[in-house]
């Protein structure tokens, strides 16, 4: 290990932990998880009938993983004496090394699809580090893509070959040991055990020299899902946890919802928290004259010279299906889980859905599966095309556009369908939430007066306003009043065309709540960039 650059990365660390960062962001949650396990063993060992169900209350958090997660509930559930037995063993007090305790506790777990696999060591020591927990020597957990990334850091060896969950275990212990121990040399107070020892790598990972996070825009990063949900202000901060299930379970989830509700940025900031940086994600935005040959392969016009021709080229799908193929072919070698790759797809109803994806309506619902390779010719070559499980796609949808609104159902049965709608969670309360955290003065009477709007419109569930346009840190009433008529009242007058007494009862909401007659001037629609990341011109997400 690097001393030199050990040191520059704890001296980094202690900005964090003054903060009060380092607890409020990964220790106070980790403590809650010890907790929770610490009461299943001692159900456990007390043979209590509650035992199964406090085991899987202990890794509901994301912190083991999902699919290793879905194999322990399951083989709790299907075979309960044989999975008490082994936790007993395993959990069982004495000076049993932990490496041992994990050999043993692994050989016991029966096959199951998300246990197995290509990435198996990684997979399932994430969640058995997670139920190691439960002992008083407070073992920390461990995830092989955050103490790579940090071996890596700092120059640390990383074990070769294809060691086992016991072997990996160990070598993480020992950096952990060595980052305390060092900050213990330095008389730093913190890390000062191995859990904060542990949180350092794991804060590591999102520690950018530029402190500007994954994201490049200086938010600080989060390092949980609840974290960001907290920082886009999404209720209940478990939301995204639900989410991240759905894409483990389908590897493509949609959000829809009236223009204005945050689906686009939401969308753009999850895939690059999942991902751990955003250049594995690609943004495509559907348009009617969007086509296959733009999206997955085609023939493009060329000059060359003074010669006009057509090439072959691929499109952004083909590019991000090679690029997780290729890590996946990797993580495999070095025996790690494989990165995830993000396809967000903006506006996707608004393509001619079956004539753009083509054979990619099979390859959604069949991806690449271990020891099998589901691929499909292409229509322009005999290249073919398969998508790996590390590719996920997370699509936006307009509701509001009655053209387009609808899907047919051989796509929807591939998707997930989240809907973000301003009077549902997780984007009710949302403006309320932004004009408090912002400490925008004097200006809270606009939600009210969204809400009010809002009741007039018909087809409320698919047309509303969304609270993005009024989403701005400098918001005060001559704003208001901009936004108000020419981007919220143009899209009004679509959606109430033919009623003229709903949109009149409209703005007499707007004249009451402000105190003067409204102009009927429908605007020109020239909004300014909402603060979450949507247009607030009428259009859909951006």
């Amino acid at each position: 290990m690097d001393r030199d650059k050990l040191d520059d990365l704890l001296d980094r660390a202690q900005s964090f932990i003054n903060s009060g960062q380092l607890d409020k962001q990964e220790i106070n949650y980790k403590k809650e998880i010890v907790e929770d396990l610490r009461t299943a063993r001692n159900a456990v060992f007390e043979g209590r009938d509650d035992w199964p169900r406090l085991v899987k209350r202990g890794l509901t958090n994301n912190l083991p993983g999902w699919r290793a997660t879905v194999a322990i509930r399951h083989w709790v559930d299907s075979q309960p004496e044989a999975a008490r037995d082994a936790l007993r063993e395993f959990w069982a007090e004495g000076s049993t090394p932990a490496e041992e305790r994990i050999r043993a506790f692994v050989a016991k777990v029966p096959p199951h699809d998300n246990w197995g696999g290509a990435w198996a060591s990684g997979t399932r020591l994430r969640v058995v580090s997670v139920l190691l927990m439960a002992l008083p020597e407070g073992y920390p957990p461990f995830k092989i893509t955050q103490f790579n990334k940090c071996y890596e850091r700092l120059n640390h060896d990383r074990l070769l070959g294809n060691p086992d969950e016991g072997a990996l275990y160990k070598h993480a212990l020992d950096f952990v040991d060595q980052i305390v121990a060092r900050a213990k040399e330095r008389n730093l107070d913190r890390p000062n055990n191995r859990l904060e020892g542990q949180s350092i790598i794991w804060w590591s990972w999102w520690d950018r020299p530029d402190k500007n996070g994954p994201n490049g825009n200086g938010t600080p990063s989060p390092t949980t899902l609840d974290e960001l949900a907290r920082q886009l202000l999404l209720k209940p901060e478990d939301c995204l946890d639900e989410i991240d299930w759905l894409l483990e379970d389908k590897r493509q989830v949609i959000f829809q919802g009236p223009p204005g509700t945050g689906k686009t940025y939401v969308a753009r900031r999850l895939a690059a928290y999942l991902a751990g940086d955003p250049k594995r994600v690609t943004l495509v935005q559907f348009h009617p004259s969007y086509a296959y040959e733009d999206f997955v392969q085609g023939f493009r016009p060329t000059l060359k010279g003074d010669r006009a021709g057509f090439e072959l080229r691929d499109g952004p799908l083909r590019d991000v299906a090679k690029a997780a193929k290729a890590e996946v072919e990797k993580a495999q070698k070095e025996n790690r889980e494989p990165e995830k790759y993000f396809l967000v797809i903006d506006e996707i109803n608004r393509g001619n859905l079956a004539k753009v994806f083509g054979e990619l309506y099979f390859l959604l619902e069949y991806r690449d599966e271990d020891g099998e390779d589901n691929e499909m010719r292409l229509q322009y070559s005999d290249q073919k095309l398969s998508l790996p499980k590390n590719l996920y796609i997370i699509g936006t949808m307009n509701t509001a556009d009655r053209s387009i609104a609808l899907v047919d159902l051989a796509l929807r049965r591939r998707f997930h369908f989240v809907e973000f709608h301003p009077d549902k969670e997780p984007i009710n309360g949302l403006l309320e939430r932004y004009l408090k955290e912002k400490k925008v003065q004097d200006m809270d009477w606009i939600v009210g007066v969204v809400d009010d709007a809002n009741k007039q419109l018909p087809d409320q569930q698919d047309a509303a306003i969304g609270p993005t346009y009024f989403m701005k840190e400098d918001l005060d009433e001559e704003m208001a009043d901009r936004i108000w008529k020419r981007n919220v009242i143009p899209y009004v007058e679509e959606q109430l065309y033919g009623a003229p007494d709903r949109l009149a009862e409209i703005q007499r909401i707007w004249s009451k709540a402000t105190g003067k007659a409204e102009a009927q001037d429908g605007g020109d629609g020239d909004g300014e960039q909402g603060d979450v990341g949507e247009t607030t011109n009428g259009g859909g997400d951006a």
